[in-house]
């Protein structure tokens, strides 16, 4: 992993964190990330739904950058609904 410049966009701070992955956070929350497949560059939101394939880097910064943004669930309540359904 190398250093790379952090890129700031409508309130979204980029990172490299890989060849191939872009990471998003946003206020210091994990907001999504863009990863390369292929020709393609997938983009995610900060729950792992996919916002779609684009054919350029600055595209799909764009997708993440008008999702809505979504809650982070906290790890008690995640694992209080786990063990719930795993009870049923």
């Amino acid at each position: 992993m190398s250093s790379t410049p952090t890129f700031t966009s409508t309130a979204l701070t980029w990172k490299q964190a890989d060849d191939n992955v872009h990471v998003a956070t946003r206020d210091g929350e994990f907001a999504g990330f863009v990863e390369a497949s292929g020709a393609a560059l997938l983009a995610r939101d900060n729950h792992g739904t996919a916002l779609g394939s684009f054919s350029s880097l600055p595209e799909a910064r764009r997708a993440l950058e008008r999702s809505p943004r979504r809650a982070t669930r906290s790890i008690g309540l995640a694992l209080r609904r786990r063990l719930s359904r795993a009870r049923s």
